[in-house]
């Protein structure tokens, strides 16, 4: 208990001693989770946001802890800016290190549906393909973790429930490709925030044309009520 109180005892003495850089901390942090939010990779950003938040806040409290108070608050303040940055490039060049999501691997295709025309494919490829195939176009931030930890994270998951490269091998949830499509929750919103992937947002013309090929597909009629084109008794 005697040490936690001086732990404790050491953070609050740094806040007192750092209030802004403090402050900094906190919505640099709360930044970091939005952004995890926001483009679908909560737990990347997570790891990355906590690792600099508690190495910056490590050296604070050093600090603290040695007494480094005879420069004046100016001082003060610009050394822990400085350390503040120093630790964040750090955490965010030891990132780079980690291999996962760099090998931008594209296994050969197997088979795909029989496809019921070419426009459904081109429909499918413009909407799904990106993280439901072995035909992906990696982006040009999927070479910077966090990013590329995201972004190899979805492909992962994406193949998993059902990869359109190897339908004929491996169908996986392929049924449900037009209940989804009609419920909208594929592809996903943060699959297209900020601008990204505007090719994967159909018009409704282009929905209805999608979902009338995909009814006439075999192996991906799966739920076929709803909106567009359902077939009625």
């Amino acid at each position: 208990m005697g040490r936690l109180r001086r732990e404790l005892s050491l953070s609050w003495s740094a806040v007192r001693g750092y209030p802004l850089i403090s402050l900094l901390f906190a919505l640099l942090f709360l930044a970091a989770l939005v952004m995890g939010v926001l483009v679908g990779g909560l737990q990347q950003f997570a790891v990355v946001a906590v690792v600099a938040a508690l190495g910056s806040w490590a050296v604070l409290r050093l600090r603290v802890a040695r007494g480094r108070h005879g420069a004046s608050r100016a001082g003060r303040r610009r050394a822990a800016l400085i350390t503040v940055a120093a630790v964040g490039v750090l955490t965010l060049a030891l990132a780079q290190l980690v291999p996962y999501g760099r090998a931008h691997s594209n296994p050969p295709v197997t088979g795909e549906p029989e496809w019921a025309t070419p426009e459904t494919r081109e429909l499918m490829e413009q909407a799904c393909f990106q993280c439901h195939s072995n035909l992906v176009e990696y982006p040009w931030y999927s070479d910077i973790a966090p990013m590329s930890w995201a972004v190899q994270s979805h492909i992962n998951g994406g193949r998993s429930e059902v990869n359109y490269s190897e339908f004929a091998t491996d169908p996986g949830n392929a049924d449900e490709t037009i209940e989804v499509l009609q419920d909208g929750s594929m592809p996903p919103a943060y699959f297209t925030r900020f601008g990204r992937n505007p090719e994967a947002i159909l018009s409704d013309a282009e929905l209805k044309q999608l979902i009338a090929g995909l009814q006439a597909t075999p192996g991906l009629a799966g739920e076929d009520e709803g909106e567009y084109g359902a077939d009625e008794d």
